[in-house]
């Protein structure tokens, strides 16, 4: 399985797009989560399936977005009740050189006071608050479960068991190259899902979805409501509150359509903490939305360098004078952390070298 993990990441770092390079939303993927002989989440009367309410916001979102941009090409993984795997609708957007990954779903738990929408990114569960960590897990190992369904599911995910809490350490560990664009997307989406027909936002997180992993562009899972609370599910069987919802993921699609399209190709300044003046060279590890103590375990014992930069709290290590010789670290470092990249830190600048 490390082998196969290396190997998509060491994709992802080719595909990535450099510094300077012109930036449009042109492809935009979106997912209805389930269909087929896979039905998803239930509800309890047994009378609403996720991948019904699924397919239908997805459609009327896609349908949004083809309105308002012709030139922007959205596909759909499905387009009826038919079942998918996670590897295709992956490979779908992959092939595709989408710009832009939304999976939309529907949470369910047994009990039926959960309420609420949330927004998912790939990245490392927190458990800086344990009854939320489990609670995501619950909900990954759910989502992920479909695997199952699969024929030799084991190969095409390189050993990948959704019941092994293993699987999930190799996972975690995994940080999305497109994480910064995925939770820009995510924010943008909980600000426009916000006082919806899904009243309860339980806010943006970092998950190991397999779904997410695969995809080689930002990418974001949405949980739109739970159908096993009783206010939930009346909006989500209500057309006129689903047309809501996909409106409101459209407006969050158009925002960032236009930070894309106008500001992203250009050179965004990070605040740098100074601790050396004048250019050096770094080796980011991740970016997270939350400041982390140094001794975290996710240094693996690393002394790292923090820079804040809208929003997110990039991590780095192997700090040198010279380009060559933060390469030399590099190569040590992608052992540990093998979606690292060389970074330049330029006074109040911080631009990508690779």
């Amino acid at each position: 399985m490390k082998r196969t993990i290396s190997l998509f990441l060491a994709m992802l770092l080719c595909v990535a797009l450099t510094a300077g390079d012109k930036l449009r939303l042109s492809t935009i993927v979106i997912d209805a989560g389930h269909g087929g002989k896979d039905s998803g989440a239930v509800s309890r009367d047994r009378k609403t399936y996720e991948k019904t309410l699924t397919l239908d916001i997805a459609a009327t979102l896609a349908e949004k977005i083809r309105k308002a941009y012709p030139d922007v090409k959205v596909l759909l993984t499905r387009s009826d009740d038919r079942y998918v795997t996670l590897n295709d609708r992956a490979d779908m957007a992959n092939k595709a050189d989408a710009n832009l990954f939304i999976s939309i779903h529907i949470n369910s738990i047994d009990k039926t006071s959960p309420s609420g929408f949330s927004v998912h990114v790939l990245g490392q569960s927190s458990n800086k608050n344990r009854d939320l960590y489990a609670g995501n897990m619950e909900v990954v190992q759910r989502e992920n479960s479909v695997v199952l369904l699969e024929d030799d599911y084991q190969t095409t995910y390189g050993g990948f068991d959704p019941n092994d809490p293993e699987s999930y350490i190799f996972l975690s560990l995994m940080q999305n190259s497109n994480l910064e664009q995925s939770i820009r997307f995510a924010q943008l989406v909980q600000k426009h899902l916000q006082g919806g027909p899904i009243k309860t936002d339980r806010g943006i997180s970092q998950d190991p979805f397999l779904v997410l992993w695969r995809t080689a562009m930002p990418a974001v899972l949405l949980e739109l409501g739970f159908i096993s609370n009783s206010n939930d599910l009346t909006a989500l069987r209500s057309q006129t509150d689903r047309d809501r919802l996909a409106e409101r993921v459209f407006q969050a699609v158009k925002e960032y359509k236009g930070i894309y399209d106008g500001t992203l190709d250009a050179p965004v300044p990070d605040s740098v903490q100074k601790e050396k003046t004048g250019t050096v060279y770094a080796v980011q590890i991740f970016a997270v939305s939350r400041k982390m103590d140094p001794a975290a375990r996710e240094f693996l014992g690393y002394a790292p360098r923090v820079i804040q930069s809208g929003g997110l709290y990039k991590y780095y290590i192997g700090i040198s004078d010279s380009k060559a010789g933060a390469l030399k670290e590099m190569s040590s470092i992608r052992k540990k952390y093998p979606d690292a990249f060389l970074v330049r830190i330029d006074g109040d600048q911080v631009s990508r070298e690779e």
